[in-house]
């Protein structure tokens, strides 16, 4: 008989890595790069950015599904030939774990923020800021400048080395 997938720290047997660092250090550059290496492998995969502003508005005000949300509905789904989105309101900040039940059918989640989620953390360091996380708590540092670090380093340019390194740890 086949063995269950096992269920990470955030609850999902999907893996899933977060891109941490300070503002302004490349975190989306680096994921939008790693999105396409990753993708040319063939992988399925889901990105999730942490806004940490309460005014976020994914919805034109006026248009219908803004309509509903603003009439009370806790969930809304927007439907289209191609894409799917959804809104679901939340009395609280929605936690990491909040936001990965409804991702299915991919191989990798990455996460831009989420820095006190429990999830493998890989850090970008650039110019003479300091890390956030001690290394050793980190799975991987990219940076553009040399560190002493125990964790893995790569060079902010080495996309291909650190799609290697997460295929390797989290996709075979």
């Amino acid at each position: 008989m086949e063995n269950p997938p096992q269920l990470s720290k955030t609850g999902t047997s999907i893996p899933v890595v977060s891109i941490v660092g300070h503002s302004g250090s490349g975190k989306t550059t680096l994921l939008e790069k790693l999105i396409r290496e990753l993708k040319q492998r063939g992988y399925r995969l889901a990105v999730i950015k942490h806004h940490h502003h309460p005014d976020l508005q994914l919805d034109e005000p006026g248009k219908d599904s803004w309509r509903f949300a603003e009439a009370g509905a806790d969930h809304v789904a927007l439907a289209g030939p191609h894409h799917v989105a959804h809104i679901r309101r939340f009395d609280q900040e929605a936690t990491l774990e909040d936001v990965l039940v409804a991702i299915h059918d991919v191989d990798l989640i990455l996460t831009e923020g989420y820095k006190s989620a429990d999830a493998p953390k890989i850090e970008v360091s650039r110019g003479k800021s300091r890390l956030i996380f001690p290394p050793s708590s980190l799975i991987a540092v990219v940076s553009d400048r040399r560190l002493r670090v125990e964790a893995p380093r790569f060079d902010v340019e080495d996309i291909v080395g650190l799609a290697t390194f997460i295929e390797a740890r989290f996709l075979t």
